[in-house]
């Protein structure tokens, strides 16, 4: 695995974060009952008062990214003693009114993630105003301080694409098909952006239905058929990667399928070549992070990251990382 650039000194960061909490397999209210005795490293639950943290991203529906974030946010609820509360959708408005809703019932913190930030910056500055902290994740890390949010969780989306266009400019590659499965998400252009800033050849965006699988496909097949010159398609989230494997052999192409994100599929594919390399942005750690750094700040006054971006990507992930990723991938964590 290669990290990427500056991401490797954050990545330690966090590494050191989750140490300092230390992690158990049982937490909270559980914990407390059975005297304090956790699994895991076997350090004693929290006894600090119960609260209520609500997370809202933009996840369309089957997209196992967001599952794995949740792993780890549930992880860190548990070791906290904190009620996990979560939402989605993969409209700007509906996620602002999900926000909304977390407001009006008081939470003690908000996780949100700013693919679509001129939708939702007004409730998260709402949210703001009410004296609810917020940390954002994921996407639209660029938003994250105008809104108003104590600190931003994730990678930065066009050093991400960068690392892709350096990859592939290694791999000798002339033409890449950049799949976008969610039009209008910031955070997916800019990996695009990012790809074309580096990579030596041409890029092409192609925008696909992103929650219907079938058409997605069914688009990435019909322009591997017309284009036959496309030796690389890149794809911004894991699903999209085994749709683009079967559409390659579909068109009967020999273009190779890169992705974003990781998944226990993902990692079957990297083994059988079928994928050439993934990109790691650590979702199970941008969950944990930030549900535990909204427990430290509400806690003990604590900001991660001391307000500024912490970095949890990316890395480069190719098959001979297989080993080392299966056993994560396999019980959702990675």
């Amino acid at each position: 695995m290669r990290t990427h650039r500056k991401a490797a000194a954050l990545l330690a960061v966090c590494a050191l974060a989750l140490a300092a909490v230390g992690c158990s397999s049982e937490g909270g209210k559980n914990s407390e009952e059975k005297n304090g005795e956790g699994g895991g490293a076997g350090g004693k639950a929290v006894h600090t008062d119960r609260l209520k943290i609500a997370m809202v991203t933009h996840s369309g529906e089957g997209d196992t990214f967001w599952d794995i974030v949740q792993s780890g946010a549930k992880q860190a609820a548990s070791k906290d003693n904190v009620e996990f509360l979560y939402a989605a959708s993969k409209e700007g408005k509906e996620q602002a009114q999900l926000i909304d809703s977390y407001v009006a019932k008081k939470v003690d913190g908000i996780v949100v993630t700013l693919a679509k930030p001129e939708a939702v910056k007004a409730a998260v500055q709402k949210a703001v105003a009410a004296g609810i902290p917020v940390v954002t994740i994921n996407s639209g890390g660029e938003h994250s301080e105008a809104v108003g949010a104590l600190s931003h969780i994730g990678q930065e989306e066009s050093v991400a694409g960068e690392a892709v266009g350096e990859e592939l400019n290694k791999r000798g590659k002339k033409k890449a098909l950049c799949v976008i499965h969610e039009q209008g998400n910031v955070s997916l252009e800019a990996r695009c952006a990012g790809v074309k800033k580096t990579f030596r050849g041409t890029v092409e965006n192609l925008n696909v239905e992103g929650t219907n699988m079938p058409a997605s496909t069914s688009s990435i097949e019909a322009k591997l058929q017309t284009g036959k010159d496309i030796d690389t398609v890149v794809t911004l989230g894991a699903p999209f990667a085994a749709a683009t494997v079967k559409a390659k052999a579909g068109a009967g192409s020999d273009a190779e399928v890169d992705t974003f994100d990781l998944n226990a599929e993902v990692v079957k594919q990297l083994k059988a070549k079928e994928i050439g390399f993934a990109v790691d942005q650590q979702p199970y750690l941008q969950g944990y992070l930030a549900v535990d750094g909204l427990w430290l700040h509400k806690t003990n006054g604590n900001v991660l990251g001391g307000g500024k971006p912490v970095l949890t990507g990316p890395a480069l992930v190719t098959d001979k990382d297989v080993p080392a990723l299966e056993k994560y991938t396999a019980r959702g964590t990675r």
